[in-house]
């Protein structure tokens, strides 16, 4: 049993022993880590003295533009102003031959155009590149004077724009009566049974002509006593034919009766 407590003892020692070299060894390292950050606080502090705020700007020359030569200008040949002396030859600062002429080619091939024009025929050098007035025919067309003119005369008018045809329709409908436009307007008799009562009305018949003027139907309306005679009589009248367009054309129109006792 006292063997144990011995044993017992001893193993706490150590342990404590072991337990402050651990603890002085962290104060020991957390020391160094202290004093390491501060140094180098420090050493970093001493360089800032040697930085330079200056800002460096650096421009690229850009390339410049070419320069495109300026070409001459071509002075054509002119007609003289009012206050300068009027050529009678076509002047030319120099005689320059056309290019066109098969038997004088050019000597080189240039890109600039040439400023001065060619030399017609009878051109003579001068100080100037002008030509002389050119005759004007007795018609103000350019030319030389004895130029021929040709008269065309003058054209001919226009044909008149032709007259549109009038439209013609099958069935002509009036909205008259057409009891004074008959030839011939035969009267009813007058129905035996309606005399007795002693009927009497008006009766309007529709009636439809045909291009020679004779009633080919006809449509009574009014009392069924006095429609019968009505679209009887209807049917016998005759009216003139209706032209439209040089053309004869159908009617559609209304007779009227009127039944009157004597």
């Amino acid at each position: 049993m006292f063997n144990n407590l011995i044993e017992s003892t001893s193993h706490a020692k150590e342990f404590k022993r072991r337990g402050s070299f651990v603890l002085l060894t962290t104060i020991t390292y957390g020391l160094l880590l202290v004093a390491g950050g501060v140094v180098s606080v420090y050493a970093y502090d001493a360089h800032l003295g040697r930085q330079s705020y200056e800002l460096e700007i650096t421009f690229v020359p850009l390339a410049p533009e070419a320069v495109r030569p300026e070409l001459p200008k071509n002075t054509a040949a002119r007609p003289p102003s009012s206050t300068e002396r009027a050529a009678t030859h076509p002047e030319r600062i120099d005689l320059i031959d056309s290019t066109s002429n098969p038997n004088n080619p050019p000597r080189g091939i240039s890109t600039a155009p040439q400023p001065i024009p060619p030399a017609p025929p009878g051109a003579v050098i001068s100080n100037r590149n002008v030509d002389p007035d050119v005759a004007i025919g007795s018609r103000g067309v350019p030319g030389t004077a004895n130029t021929p003119q040709v008269d065309i005369g003058t054209p001919p008018p226009a044909p008149p724009a032709p007259k549109p045809s009038p439209v013609i329709p099958k069935v002509l409908k009036v909205s008259v009566i057409l009891n004074s436009k008959a030839l011939s307007l035969p009267k009813p008799n007058y129905p035996p049974m309606a005399k007795q009562i002693r009927l009497q009305g008006m009766v309007t018949v529709q009636v439809m002509i045909d291009e020679s003027g004779k009633v080919i139907s006809a449509k009574a309306s009014g009392h069924p006593l006095l429609t019968a005679e009505a679209q009887r009589a209807a049917m016998q009248a005759r009216f003139s034919p209706t032209i439209i367009g040089e053309k004869p054309v159908k009617v559609q129109g209304v007779i009227t009766y009127n039944f009157v006792m004597p």
